[in-house]
């Protein structure tokens, strides 16, 4: 118990903000392609999303809003990415079995999960997600996420960052 208060005392004093630079990552993708923050520096927006586990209620729920939305984020410039200490197989089956549109990445070590001050418990990230600008910098961080509705609350906030930067 004092470890995970602990672990959780250390992660919010040291959670990205707004405005901060991204943590630079490198993982194998769903396709087993290499995928890096720096593929997409200067060319579009990224969704960096963490979740628990693949084929599971909440993560399941959650994926597939962000497959339903996606041509939301294309027409806003933005990338989906999800993250879980998963195996490239189990997001394969994942990706086949729910038809996802779009990358989940191994973290099999939780380096990502590390850099960007994710929790993980029993190697099972928490579900946090970063909003991040074309420019690598945090737009916004997600702590309290509800699978059901955190993909039109990530589209509003899209939307709201881009027109105001639009001027």
């Amino acid at each position: 118990m004092k470890t995970l208060l602990l672990s959780l005392i250390m992660t919010t004093a040291f959670a990205l903000q707004s405005g901060d630079t991204a943590p630079q990552f490198k993982a194998i993708a769903t396709d087993g392609k290499t995928i890096s923050l720096s593929d997409y520096i200067g060319k579009s927006n990224v969704v960096l999303y963490f979740y628990p586990e693949d084929m599971t209620g909440g993560c399941t729920r959650e994926a597939c809003e962000f497959r339903n939305d996606l041509p939301k984020y294309v027409a806003a410039n933005t990338v989906v990415l999800g993250v879980s200490m998963d195996s490239q197989e189990k997001h394969q089956q994942f990706t086949e079995k729910e038809k996802l549109n779009f990358p989940l990445l191994v973290d099999g070590d939780g380096a990502i999960c590390k850099a960007y001050g994710v929790p993980v418990d029993d190697r099972n990230p928490h579900r946090w997600t970063f909003l991040i600008s074309k420019e690598g910098k945090i737009i916004k961080s997600y702590q309290k996420v509800d699978p059901r509705s955190h993909s039109v609350e990530l589209l509003k906030d899209l939307a709201d960052f881009q027109a105001a930067h639009t001027n």
